[in-house]
């Protein structure tokens, strides 16, 4: 793991599983399949929990179940591990009152998504986050994921809103790890910096400087025992982690086709490891008999989790 080309502005790091929604059989948000969720996390050693992402089906929540989630997911938590919350609104004003209500609720740090308007010039999203974070008194992450959410910041446009406010510390990217490496090598430490994708590449990203990533439950558990193996710092913990992901690839690779692949079968994998069920909100990917054979047959292989 390259500490040398990253440090971590706002001492957080690991794996922070970024948790599904389950809904029940009324399409209304399961409680107990949510705390389910956090109880395994923290069970298997997550260093994190992370919500409301697009893991989490954000645009599909009413504001009142955003609200929900993060007063759910920090009770459940309860001060054991860092929370990362994510905020989606598409004006300054609700993004500042979704942020204010998770640090409330308990979050340790928050996670921005541009606003939902495709386009603009990048100067427009810089005084966007920029006039957000200054209500805020938390270390913020950016979420940078162009090729899912169709919005991103240059290295550039990440500096400057890091230099005119400090505390946005933190890069929530979603890009491959040749990526990651280049926004890594250009902010000069300046910006701790997570990637997604799943936990593509693991490995890899953690070689090229990331504090940790925030992948979907499916697969959590081994990604927890491959940054705690890579962290050693040794050939033998190097030999361990690529073992541990080769035996995950095929499933990651499998979900991380699209978005709603992930929404469809990475939630019926992570169910049918936790032993919950699947209730699919629409607008959503419905599931093939192969697709589900598929499922099946990757959580048998990676196991029930405890």
């Amino acid at each position: 793991m390259a500490e040398d080309t990253a440090r971590n502005p706002g001492g957080f790091g690991g794996i922070y599983p970024m948790l599904y929604a389950f809904f029940d059989a009324e399409d209304r948000l399961d409680r107990a399949a949510m705390r389910r969720q956090v109880d395994a996390c923290l069970a298997a050693g997550a260093h994190g929990i992370a919500a409301l992402g697009l893991a989490t089906e954000v645009a599909k929540l009413s504001e009142a179940e955003r609200r929900q989630v993060m007063d759910w997911v920090c009770e459940d938590v309860a001060g054991r591990r860092p929370v990362a919350l994510t905020i989606f609104a598409a004006s300054v004003e609700e993004q500042v009152a979704m942020a204010r209500a998770a640090r409330n609720a308990g979050a340790d740090w928050l996670i921005l998504q541009p606003p939902p308007v495709k386009g603009l010039p990048e100067s427009d999203y810089v005084r966007f986050f920029g006039a957000v974070a200054e209500k805020l008194d938390c270390p913020i992450a950016i979420q940078n994921a162009p090729d899912y959410i169709g919005i991103g910041l240059s290295t550039a446009g990440l500096l400057e809103l890091n230099r005119q406010h400090p505390n946005v510390c933190i890069v929530k990217g979603e890009g491959p790890a040749l990526t990651i490496r280049q926004v890594i090598e250009e902010t000069e430490g300046r910006l701790a910096v997570f990637n997604g994708r799943g936990g593509l590449e693991l490995p890899d990203n953690l070689r090229a400087g990331c504090v940790g990533l925030i992948p979907a439950p499916d697969c959590f558990d081994r990604q927890i025992a491959i940054f705690e193996t890579m962290r050693r710092g040794t050939t033998d913990g190097e030999r361990e982690a690529e073992a541990l992901y080769r035996e995950i690839l095929p499933a990651i690779t499998f979900v991380m086709q699209s978005i709603d692949t992930l929404l469809c079968y990475g939630k019926r994998i992570a169910a049918l490891r936790l032993g919950l069920s699947v209730h699919d909100r629409a607008p959503a990917l419905a599931p093939s008999a192969f697709g589900l054979d598929c499922a099946r047959r990757y959580a048998e292989a990676l196991g029930p989790l405890d």
